[in-house]
């Protein structure tokens, strides 16, 4: 009965493993795919396609982002390697849509506008760092 009991155990764990499986995939400081070593970034593809997560060759986050149709959708957020929130907006039907924040290290808003369509629209306001 024993061994019967471990083959079951190896089985469910192999199960597991190829269920949460992700593809990682090594990038370039142009995030154009290269081998490890020359890497700056790295993106982690959920098995079904629909999330992508970038992140530092450290393992800081980068970039994360949601898809559907290989088209990018929702909140779109970048990070500097050290935490702090760089790039916030939303994708809709794979285009740039709505407001759009840029931010500097410190947590203030270093640019802000509006895109529709994939295009920038309006007025696009930035601001000095120290204030």
């Amino acid at each position: 009965m024993k061994p019967y009991t471990k083959f079951i155990s190896i089985v469910i764990f192999l199960l597991s493993l190829s269920v949460y499986s992700q593809k990682t995939i090594w990038l370039d400081v142009d995030l154009k795919e290269t081998n490890k070593i020359n890497s700056v970034y790295y993106k982690v593809i959920s098995e079904d396609k629909k999330k992508e997560n970038y992140f530092y060759k450290s393992g800081n986050i980068f970039r994360k982002l949601n898809y559907l149709k290989r088209k990018p959708i929702d909140n779109f957020s970048e990070f500097y390697e050290s935490g702090e929130l760089k790039i916030s907006g939303k994708f809709e039907n794979g285009l740039k849509e709505g407001i759009w924040k840029i931010y500097y290290k410190n947590g203030k808003i270093k640019e802000k506008g509006k895109y529709k369509n994939g295009d920038k629209v309006g007025i696009w306001k930035s601001y000095y760092k120290n204030f």
